[in-house]
This record gives C-alpha cells, sequence and structure tokens, in this order.
C-alpha cells in the first residue's frame, strides 16, 4: 500500500507485513510517514529537561525538581506522594462524552489529573535523573538505569565510576564515550566494545592498550592504527599530552581527519542481527528501521532505543514490551496502542503514568486497575460495549489539529503542507496535547528544529530562561591540568565556554561535583570548561540521524571509489573481495547520507578489510 504523509506530504510504502502487524493489533494503516510518528513520539519524552518548581500536592508547599517547567499547565506531585496511597486517581473520572472528540476530552483530564514530578524509582542519592532506575550515587543522568557513581550520561545501563557517556552498558572508569558497552578505562571511544585502557578509538572490539585506532579486532598495543612491542607503546604514551585541554583537542582533530576520516565505514553498526536495518542493532533479528536496539528484539519495525521488543511497531524507550504500538517509556507489557510512561500494562489504549492497569482507555495516573475510561470505573461487560463504540466514534468525529501557524514543509521535499491534520483512532496523540514544548524534548535533540519550524509544524516552544549566575571562574582560566585544581574547585561557578551563544541549550554557567573531581583526578583528565548541555550535544554530534538512506558499496576492487565530497579520500583494500576487481554490487540501506565523505562498504567488503 503507498500513502501520501498526512503531516509531511510524502509517500510512503505500507509493506504487506505491516499490514498484517496492523490487523492483529487492529488498527488502522497509518497516516503519517515512519520519521514523522518518531518525531510526534519523541515530542512526549522530556528526558534532559529539568527546573525547579512547587509540589501541587495537598499540605505540600515545598519546592520539587521535576520535568515539568514551573508555567507547565499541569498538576504535579513529589514522587514519594504521587506513588502513595493518599490520593486516588479515579476521583478525577468523567463519563465519556460522545459529543466531544476523543483527544480533547483526554487534553481535559491532563490538565486535572496529578503527574509525578520525575520519573525515577529504586534509586539512592541520585536525584537529579530522570526515566531512571535502580541507581546510585548518579547525577544529571537520563534514561539510566542500574549505575552506579555515574553523571553526565544519557541511556547508559550498568555504568559504573563513568562520566560523559551516551548510549552505553557496563561501562567502569570510562569518559566520553558513544555507543560503547562492555568496556573498563576507555576514554574518547566511539562503536567500541570489549575494550580496555585505551584511547580515541573507533568501531574497536576486543582491543587493549590502544591510541588512536579505528576498526581493529582483538588487538594491543597499537598507536594510530600501528603495532608496537609493549616497551615501546608505554614510551610513546608517556610522551603524549592528554592531561591538557590542548592537547586533548590536538588529538581529537588528528584521530578525526588521520584515522576515522580515512577509515572505511560499514553501512551500518548492526552486530550479531540477522535480517535487520537500521543502525546500532545489537543481538536482534528481523528487526527493520530502527535505531538504538540494545539486545533482544525480534520481529519489530520503527523501533528507537528499545529492549527485547517483540513484535512491536513504533515503540520508544520500550523494555520488554510484546505487540505494542506507537508507545513511548514503556516495559513490561503486550496488546498495548499509543501508551506513554506505562509499565507492567496489558491490552491498554490511550494511556499516560499508568502502571499494572489492564484493559483501560484514556486514562492518566492510574495504578493497578481494570475496566476504566477516562479514570472512571466500569464492569467488564460495561467497558468492553463502551470501547468499540469509542472507536467508531474517534473515527466519525475526528479530533482535528489546527495549531499550525503557517504551511510546514516536508522533510525530503520541502513541498508545504496544509493546515489541520485528522486524528482517529490508531493515530498517536497529537503534538499540542504534550505536556512538554518541543524543545524540552529529545524530538529537539534528534529532529532539531528552530522555533519558528517547530511552530510552523504544530509543536510548542518553550521561551529559554534568562540566567543571571555570578561565574567566579571562566571557562578559559580555570586549571589546565588536574593536578593544578584545588579541593575548592567544588565550590566555583564556572562559565561555560560558549556562554550560551551556541544551539545547544547552553546553561551558561555550571559546577563540578565532588565525585566528578575524584574520577578526573582517578583517570588524570583536565576539567571540563563546557557546560553538560553542550557536551551532550558534542556527542549527538557523534552519531549519524535517525535516517535511512538506499546506496550502493563503494568498493571498486583492489581500493574503493573516491567520494564526490571534498575530501575525495579512497581507501586501499588489504584483501581480495569476492567480486573481484569490479566493483561491489551490493546495496543497502544506510544512515551515512549520500553527501558524506565518508567511504561506506557492504557488510562483506567490510568484514574482509577488518575480521
Amino acid at each position: 500500500m503507498n500513502k501520501q504523509c498526512q503531516n509531511c506530504k510524502v509517500g510512503f510504502e505500507i509493506a504487506t507485513d505491516d499490514l498484517n502487524f496492523y490487523s492483529k493489533i487492529s488498527v488502522p494503516p497509518p497516516t503519517f510517514c515512519w520519521r514523522c510518528r518518531m518525531q510526534r513520539r519523541d515530542n512526549w519524552r522530556n528526558e534532559r529537561s529539568l527546573y525547579k518548581r512547587k509540589c501541587d500536592a495537598p499540605g505540600h508547599s515545598e519546592n520539587v525538581i521535576s520535568v515539568f517547567s514551573p508555567d507547565a499547565p499541569c498538576i504535579v506531585y513529589d514522587q514519594k506522594y504521587w506513588w502513595s496511597d493518599e490520593w486516588n486517581s479515579l476521583a478525577y473520572g468523567v463519563p465519556y462524552d460522545f459529543s466531544t472528540p476523543f483527544f480533547e476530552q483526554f487534553k481535559a483530564l491532563l490538565g486535572k489529573v496529578p503527574l509525578p514530578a520525575v520519573s525515577s524509582v529504586n534509586s539512592v542519592n541520585s536525584d537529579y535523573t530522570n526515566a531512571a532506575a535502580e541507581n546510585k550515587n548518579t547525577y544529571l543522568s537520563f534514561a539510566a538505569g542500574f549505575n552506579e557513581n555515574v553523571a553526565y550520561s544519557n541511556k547508559i545501563g550498568y555504568g559504573k565510576d563513568s562520566l560523559d557517556c551516551y548510549m552505553a552498558t557496563k561501562l567502569e572508569l570510562c569518559y566520553e564515550n558513544v555507543n560503547c558497552h562492555e568496556s573498563y578505562r576507555l576514554l574518547w571511544g566511539v562503536n567500541s566494545k570489549n575494550c580496555r585502557d585505551s584511547y580515541f578509538l573507533y568501531n574497536c572490539k576486543n582491543c587493549s592498550n590502544c591510541f588512536g585506532c579505528a576498526n581493529l579486532i582483538s588487538k594491543s598495543y597499537h598507536i594510530w592504527n600501528q603495532p608496537y612491542s609493549k616497551e615501546e607503546y608505554t614510551k610513546q604514551l608517556a610522551s603524549f599530552d592528554f592531561v591538557t585541554r590542548e592537547g586533548i583537542e590536538a588529538f581529537k582533530e588528528k584521530f578525526q581527519k588521520e584515522i576515522v576520516a580515512n577509515a572505511v565505514h560499514k553501512y551500518a553498526n548492526i552486530l550479531n542481527s540477522p535480517h535487520c536495518t537500521g543502525d546500532n542493532i545489537n543481538n536482534s533479528k528481523n528487526v527493520h528501521t530502527s535505531f538504538d536496539v540494545l539486545t533482544g528484539s525480534e520481529d519489530s519495525k520503527f523501533l528507537q532505543h528499545c529492549y527485547e521488543e517483540k513484535n512491536g511497531y513504533d515503540c520508544m524507550g520500550a523494555w520488554k514490551y510484546e505487540l505494542s504500538y506507537e508507545s513511548v517509556d514503556v516495559n513490561i507489557g503486550s496488546n498495548n496502542v499509543a501508551t506513554v510512561i506505562t509499565y507492567n500494562a496489558n491490552a491498554n489504549r490511550y494511556t499516560l503514568n499508568c502502571h499494572g492497569c489492564n484493559n483501560i482507555f484514556g486514562c492518566i495516573g492510574l495504578r493497578n486497575k481494570e475496566y476504566c475510561i477516562l479514570n472512571r470505573q466500569y464492569s467488564k461487560e460495561e467497558y468492553e460495549k463502551l470501547v468499540p463504540q469509542i472507536v467508531k466514534q474517534m473515527n466519525e468525529m475526528p479530533y482535528t489539529s489546527n495549531t499550525r501557524q503557517g504551511t510546514p514543509k516536508s522533510f525530503a521535499t520541502g513541498q508545504a503542507s496544509d493546515k489541520g491534520i485528522e486524528y482517529k483512532y490508531g493515530e498517536f496523540f497529537p503534538p499540542e496535547l504534550s505536556p512538554w514544548a518541543y524543545n524540552e524534548t529529545i524530538a529537539q535533540e534528534y529532529f532539531p528544529l528552530t522555533e519558528e519550524e517547530a511552530k510552523l509544524k504544530g509543536f510548542r516552544w518553550r521561551k529559554s530562561e534568562e540566567r543571571h549566575y555570578n561565574a567566579t571562574l571562566s571557562g578559559d582560566t580555570i586549571p589546565n591540568q588536574i593536578k593544578d585544581a584545588p579541593d575548592s574547585i567544588v565550590n566555583e561557578v564556572i562559565e561555560c565556554t560558549h556562554k550560551g551563544t551556541c544551539n545547544e541549550q547552553c546553561t551558561t554557567a555550571f559546577k563540578i561535583i565532588e565525585q566528578e573531581l575524584q574520577l578526573y583526578r582517578k583517570l588524570n583528565l583536565p576539567l571540563p570548561n563546557l557546560c553538560p548541555n553542550c557536551r551532550h550535544y558534542a556527542r549527538l554530534a557523534q552519531r549519524n540521524p535517525l535516517q535511512l538512506w538506499k546506496r550502493k558499496c563503494m568498493c571498486a576492487g583492489k581500493n574503493s571509489r573516491s567520494s564526490n565530497i571534498e575530501p575525495r579520500t579512497v581507501y586501499a583494500n588489504t584483501a581480495a573481495h569476492f567480486h573481484g576487481t569490479g566493483e561491489c554490487p551490493n546495496e543497502f540501506e544506510t544512515s551515512y547520507a549520500p553527501e558524506r565523505p565518508e567511504i561506506i562498504y557492504c557488510e562483506n567488503c567490510y568484514q574482509q578489510e577488518v575480521v
């Protein structure tokens, strides 16, 4: 089936397998293309924007750390009170009104039912975390679980004594890693696994004591991809300056320009995952058009940051979910549609912050309930009679989104789209219902827009707060080596070098915390001169976009075809390939755009060069 995206007006295909899934879960085919659907879901995921605001719980007037800004039009309870039995979410229940579109009624309910200030459970000394669980001494880390003594990290699990990592699992004593796993004392690593005591690695596996290397497997004592004896390696490393910021920046530049730029790149970072398409997929099978799938996922499509997802479509942040569709931040459940921050749930439709519930529709903040609609309790018989009537009404009286302030343009063609979008049953929540503005959510990280562009597409935007920090030190004048940083540095307010002039939600100033200082000393690293937000965006810039292009392998036999983009790098093959001296015929989907300069090889050609 070929359709035109209701949002961006670009045509997209719905495959037979897709239609079978939609039939199995009893929803109609989508009217948005997969990228527009992903962007719409991400607009319901605030991971990193934290505020202090008043707790709205009865008898509570203290400020709490919250993912909801002080001016957000919602009721917010501190976590402890929200999870207590001191209030009843069914008290906000209302009868279904068949004269009003469903999403209008859900929006009204959203303004009344209390929401938890943050989503963080079973954690110790980890107040500044969100979308987090089972953490200890963890600070400003998000989508984080089972970590200890970790700070400034995102999408990290089972980490220990590490800083500034993104999309990582089982790291210890690690710093500034992106898409790295099961490593010890790895600094500035990208797409690497099972590495230790190494610096500046790109796409390396099972390596130790390596510096500035790419595409190495099971190697030790290499510098700039060249082998050394243990004694020579130790001597060379001792002469390197990576204890000052200037020295580190020089190594970063050399590593990118001389090693990464000249290396052959595999079309996608897919490991032990047969019949998969997308990027950053591990230990899964039959997963397509998906990104950051950690392990154990099967027979799914359009996933983003999922773990053990089976028979699921269009899920973000799902863990052990099955036969579910259009969901955000969910775990342990089956047969759910349009659920957000919903755990241990089955057969739920259109829910937010509902846990341990089965067979509920259009509910917010329920726990351990069944057969509820708009937070009102029904009998099983009443529920099963009403839900088909509501689905019918949603199709006959669709909600129309009229928030667009102009004619937004599509991702691909730049063609203008019409004002107003119809939302029938099966569509995810409209963007204007989200309790967060676009630039508070991960949508801004993965699909960056200007304020004007966001409003044209129907998203809300929150003006940046004016910050008036009294910085006591400049980022340019803090000690250049950690040995010169006194204990009192934790009392200083450091001005970010960007000074708010970047597009990275700069906080303009930041502080060094005690556990962070001790890790810098242990790893002999200089203090950072950028705030945590600017550092986070620098890590994001090392990743490919959540998009796929059809391309052909660039292997031409004895070497690679030259890129059309400067610098016109040519890679000389080191082994014979299956296609001989002619061009490789293999084609694939890749997150490397055609206009990028990297040398992109298919799986076969890449393995000949790397393994």
